[in-house]
């Protein structure tokens, strides 16, 4: 039996995205699938943390309006290569797959992805159903067939999850003397290490479902 190989496409803004596709890939290597990593880099990024408060409204409106960010050219060999599973990872913006993963579906979504089987993983704040159904709706286009997500919310409830991702995004510490109360509240940012081993059993299952469909 030919050792299997997944793709994973993947961008990553605070590498909360990274960090749980880190666990996943190790679920997947450990049951014996090849994984090759394609990261997409965008030209002209948003710069990190937001300088104001205006350019972080106007970042979080484009993306909104799925705004895309044109990425650097993609290894030949995401073309040519042939695999088993894609794996198409990103956060979601404001509702919305990321600008740089837009892009590559623009660009690169039918000559990669079509007639693949693919799994969007998904690292959001809380609101991923319209993420996944724009993945579903572009990929089925390219007749791909489109698996259930892997979705990953950070665990802090509301309003303090979109409280803290505010004051990430804009580069802000919080010490525990002046926001204590806000700390008892929203301890991190980002996903938990509960998250991270199910990001690892979770790459597990996928490594699973392969080899055994393979066997049929």
């Amino acid at each position: 039996m030919s050792k299997k190989r997944v793709l994973i496409v993947y961008y990553s803004y605070t590498q909360q995205t990274r960090i749980q596709l880190k666990q996943f890939i190790a679920g997947l290597e450990s049951s014996g699938v090849e994984v090759v990593q394609e990261r997409l880099e965008p030209i002209t990024p948003y710069a990190y943390p937001f300088a104001t408060n205006a350019r972080l409204v106007a970042a979080m409106l484009m993306t909104f309006f799925q705004k895309r960010m044109a990425i650097k050219p993609v290894a030949a060999s995401c073309l040519a290569d042939s695999w088993d599973c894609i794996v198409l990872a990103g956060p979601t913006w404001s509702y919305n797959p990321s600008g740089p993963v837009l892009d590559f579906l623009d660009r690169y979504g039918k000559e990669v992805c079509g007639g693949q089987l693919v799994v969007p993983f998904i690292s959001c704040r809380s609101y991923w159903f319209l993420h996944y159904w724009t993945l579903k709706r572009r990929l089925c286009r390219y007749g791909a067939t489109v698996e259930q997500p892997v979705v990953f919310n950070h665990p802090v409830k509301e309003p303090w999850r979109t409280i803290g991702l505010l004051i990430k995004l804009r580069g802000w510490e919080i010490t525990r003397r002046k926001y204590s109360w806000l700390r008892q509240h929203y301890p991190k940012y980002g996903h938990s290490q509960e998250q991270r081993v199910d990001a690892l059993e979770q790459g597990k299952k996928l490594a699973e479902k392969l080899l055994c469909d393979s066997c049929r």
